[in-house]
């Protein structure tokens, strides 16, 4: 490997995890407005996607999956905000974090807190962004609402837990085990539900909620669209069920209720100050400890397929990281 190419996990056919293999891509070049060394590699459900040729952008092979790092920046552009040795999280677009060095806009890297470690700020970018943007921007969460999340001892659903307690929330989590509802209460979640039923419990204890956080679709969706409150909102952020919902508008008509799309990573193409405003709310969040990345498992570089299927094959909790 020569000063032109980068170690890289990467994609020649999109067939799914098992197809990554060792290799190299193309150094950053020289003009790219911030250059980070990765320490660590955030694998994220639309890293999967991309492996499989089913995300809905799809970059031409050779490529690397990999939205999210954390690591230090080894060049920045002038007027960047950045400087060599800055600890920082980074959004790559559409792919290309699972590689030694990234190059990508400065408006896609925010510091990196002190009492974060890399590891932890891998999973500072995507999830904790998404959660908070469909929370507080598309979901418009007021203090002393109850949300629901969906898929709670998962990244998404993590992040989505401390999020919304640092909002002045309320929480229920929902999860499929037992095991996976101690995940959830390490998030801080304090009202667990199994998915065995999940809907009836809400309605004997709780009534109704506010908000609900959905990252799963299928029948998750269809259920959670009944336990809304006048005036509640429903988050679709994905569908790692399989199934996309369809509703029938007539329902939102009658009952003042709305579906609501959060999609960060295609709003932040439309929105360039997107990244660091809601970066720099994580940022206080992490500094009061209101927001602590739940790692449930990091895997070395070279078993990035390894972390793919696994997530494929729902064998993971909280967040998966791969380190450098």
């Amino acid at each position: 490997m020569n000063d032109d190419e980068v170690r890289a996990l990467v994609i020649t056919e999109p067939t799914g995890p098992a197809a990554l293999r060792l290799g190299t891509l193309p150094a950053p070049p020289a003009g790219a407005g911030v250059v980070v060394d990765v320490r660590a590699a955030g694998v994220t459900f639309p890293d999967l996607l991309l492996t499989q040729g089913r995300y809905q952008v799809r970059p031409d092979p050779p490529f690397a999956p990999g939205l999210e790092v954390a690591g230090i920046v080894r060049r920045a552009a002038p007027g960047s905000g950045f400087a060599p040795g800055d600890r920082v999280v980074a959004y790559t677009g559409i792919g290309g974090g699972f590689a030694e060095t990234v190059g990508v806009p400065a408006s896609s890297v925010v510091p990196l807190p002190d009492n974060v470690d890399f590891s932890a700020g891998a999973a500072l970018m995507v999830n904790y962004q998404t959660t908070y943007f469909g929370l507080a921007d598309r979901g418009r969460l007021e203090p002393g609402e109850t949300v629901l999340v969906h898929g709670a001892a998962g990244g998404v659903g993590t992040a989505a837990i401390q999020v919304a307690l640092a909002l002045g929330a309320h929480v229920l989590a929902v999860v499929s085990d037992v095991a996976k509802a101690d995940i959830a209460r390490r998030a801080g979640a304090t009202e667990v539900l199994l998915a065995d039923g999940w809907a009836g419990q809400v309605r004997d204890r709780f009534g109704a909620v506010d908000v609900v956080l959905d990252p799963v679709g299928g029948d998750r969706f269809d259920e959670s669209l009944r336990l809304l409150r006048p005036g509640g909102r429903l988050l679709v952020v994905g569908f790692t069920e399989g199934r996309i919902p369809q509703v029938a508008v007539n329902r939102l008509l009658l009952r003042n209720i709305a579906v609501v799309g959060v999609a960060w990573g295609h709003y932040a193409a439309h929105d360039p100050g997107l990244i660091h405003r809601v970066g720099a709310q994580l940022s206080r969040f992490a500094a009061e400890g209101r927001v602590r990345p739940v790692v449930g498992r990091t895997y070395s570089f070279e078993d990035g397929a390894q972390a793919l299927l696994d997530l494929a094959a729902r064998r993971t909790v909280g967040k998966s990281v791969l380190v450098l």
